[in-house]
């Protein structure tokens, strides 16, 4: 041994320093630590890339990054709201736009920390997955010699003989994967049992999962395409890109793959619950048209779409179009048709809109907003007018009057449903404390108005319903359920299966009985481990008038059994 010699961690007097050349010796150099290049620099990146660690941080921040889309208007699903937020906030609208917060999901920022989180999940997966299957075709690992390390243990002399108790044994290790080896003379036989490799398998399962569902919606991202439109009772939709109100779609998106369905709105049906006044059931009746087929009758329900062209159609609203008509000053009609009617309370369905009459022959544009009320009930002492029912028993108009220039030729796009009136006046008459008031026109279904100030009249010819529905193509969507099924599954088979190893050894000790010492070990924590060991040895055990257990801890028990 080298003079000076002295172990690591050992505590005592210092050691006795020996003489000679060798502790004269000048000390040799300082090694100078190896400087990192750049592939030594590329694989730590791929390792810190590839920790379960970083893919978990990545998976927090892709959470995070999409936040923003919730707080800001989106343009590909809202193109009006956000020139509505230019309008409102002009001097921070650039600054988001910049930084892609009006469409965050397409953004660099996001689909790096996307990608990334891509990368990280492959990298990290596909090893652990090798690794798993190398493990499943390898036996369980051999049993130590020694159990007195094992927290949970037992030992005791059987009454059944060595070959009959190893059987029992067997039979009660039935569903774990096992290793049976004897000794050399035959007289000792060691069991090793494992079981629990669904939990890894789930674990990877979940992880190939989350890849799955990234792809998924990657993919789908791209390919998808989704719309909204309004559609009058009696009226026919034709799927095609120009006639949706609003449309969204992937950048692999061909307008040619749209299929060419039609679509009418044969009548809508609504039922309330008579004491509470709630909704209970929408039902929109219609006649599809799908290329090469015949007419045939559907309907479309809330969360019981209509599959057709690939493409699912959901009910997603309703509410009353007013058929009206209005005549300019010089008795020529101006506009004609029914207007949708935005409902602003959800129980008695009053509802809010705009007429907008460009195309007058006679005088100035005009404009009509107001609301609808399905049941309305006037109060002539404070000259206002309510519904008390969803249902149109009572239906009446109440609108205000502009007039003036609509905006419609000055190239820049409005709301349907708002009435733009910088450029318009209101039609007012003096009130009864001399200040002006709104002059409002209250229009029942079948009755004509006149319009103040000569400007026209308007008719209410009829009180057909409206439909909002959205039609959604994305082919990867039962993907993504099957995707998101398996990733639960594995989630469940990971948290919630054990892990364990048996190991059992029967001989015989010096006076010819048979012996059982076995121990249990689990990865992680588990509270059933030692009720799992009991009944693995439960048919092994003497009863219990039989003769004194031995002690686990005695030689004897460490080493299994005496071999005789």
């Amino acid at each position: 041994m080298r003079a000076g010699y002295r172990p690591e961690g050992l505590v005592g007097d210092e050691p006795e320093r020996g003489s000679g050349p060798a502790q004269n010796a000048a000390p040799g150099p300082t090694p100078t630590p190896a400087r990192f290049g750049p592939i030594a620099w590329l694989r730590w990146t791929w390792r810190q890339l590839t920790s379960m660690r970083v893919a978990l941080l990545l998976l927090l921040l892709l959470a995070v990054v999409a936040l923003p889309g919730t707080f800001f208007p989106q343009r590909p699903q809202d193109p009006a709201r956000v020139a509505q937020y230019y309008v409102d906030n002009p001097s921070l609208a650039p600054v988001l736009e910049r930084w892609g917060l009006f469409d965050v999901f397409s953004s660099p920022w996001f689909s790096a920390v996307y990608l990334l989180l891509f990368v990280s999940l492959v990298g990290c997966i596909v090893p652990r997955s090798l690794d798993h299957v190398r493990a499943l075709r390898r036996p369980p690992p051999a049993a130590p010699r020694r159990f007195t390390r094992f927290p949970v243990r037992d030992a005791f002399a059987s009454g059944l003989g060595r070959e009959e108790a190893v059987t029992s044994a067997v039979r009660a290790l039935k569903g774990y994967r096992l290793r049976r080896t004897e000794s050399a003379d035959g007289a000792v036989t060691t069991l090793s049992g494992e079981r629990g490799y669904t939990r890894e398998t789930g674990n990877i399962v979940f992880h190939l999962s989350l890849v799955g569902l990234l792809v998924a919606v990657g993919y789908g991202s791209f390919v998808h395409y989704r719309g909204q439109v309004l559609v009058v009772e009696g009226d026919t939709f034709a799927n095609s890109q120009v006639v949706y109100d609003s449309f969204e779609s992937g950048p692999w998106f061909d307008e040619s793959g749209l299929d060419a369905f039609r679509m009418r709105l044969d009548g809508f049906s609504s039922e309330f619950d008579e004491v509470s006044g709630q909704a209970a059931d929408f039902r929109a009746d219609v006649t599809l048209t799908e290329p090469g087929a015949d007419p045939r009758p559907e309907s479309i329900r809330v969360n019981h779409p209509l599959r057709t062209g690939g493409a699912s159609v959901y009910l997603m609203g309703n509410g009353f179009a007013p058929d009206v008509t209005v005549t300019d000053a010089g008795g020529d009609v101006a506009f004609s048709g029914p207007v949708p009617f935005v409902v602003v309370d959800q129980q008695m369905y009053d509802s809010r809109g705009v007429i907008k009459v460009p195309d007058t022959q006679t005088g100035d544009q005009i404009g009509l907003s107001g609301v609808f009320l399905p049941t309305a009930v006037v109060d002539p002492a404070s000259d206002t007018a309510f519904s008390i029912s969803p249902e149109p028993t009572e239906p009446l108009l109440v609108l205000d009057v502009w007039y003036g220039n609509l905006g419609l030729d000055d190239g820049v796009p409005q709301n349907v449903y708002q009435l733009d009136t910088q450029a318009m006046r209101q039609v007012t008459e003096p009130g009864p404390d001399g200040e002006d008031v709104p002059v409002r026109v209250v229009v029942a279904p079948g009755q004509t108005v006149d319009l103040p100030d000569g400007l026209g009249t308007l008719t209410f010819n009829d009180l057909p319903r409206y439909v909002g529905l959205d039609l959604r193509y994305d082919p990867t969507l039962p993907f993504v359920l099957t995707f998101s099924l398996l990733a639960l599954a594995g989630l469940s088979a990971s948290l919630f299966l054990p892990r364990r190893r048996v190991f059992v050894r029967i001989g015989r000790d010096d006076g010819g009985r048979t012996v059982v010492t076995a121990a249990a070990l689990a990865r992680g924590d588990d509270p059933g481990l030692a009720r799992e060991l009991t009944r693995v040895l439960d048919p092994l055990r003497p009863p219990v008038a039989e003769g004194p257990r031995p002690h686990d801890s005695t030689p004897q028990d460490d080493e299994g059994a005496r071999r005789g």
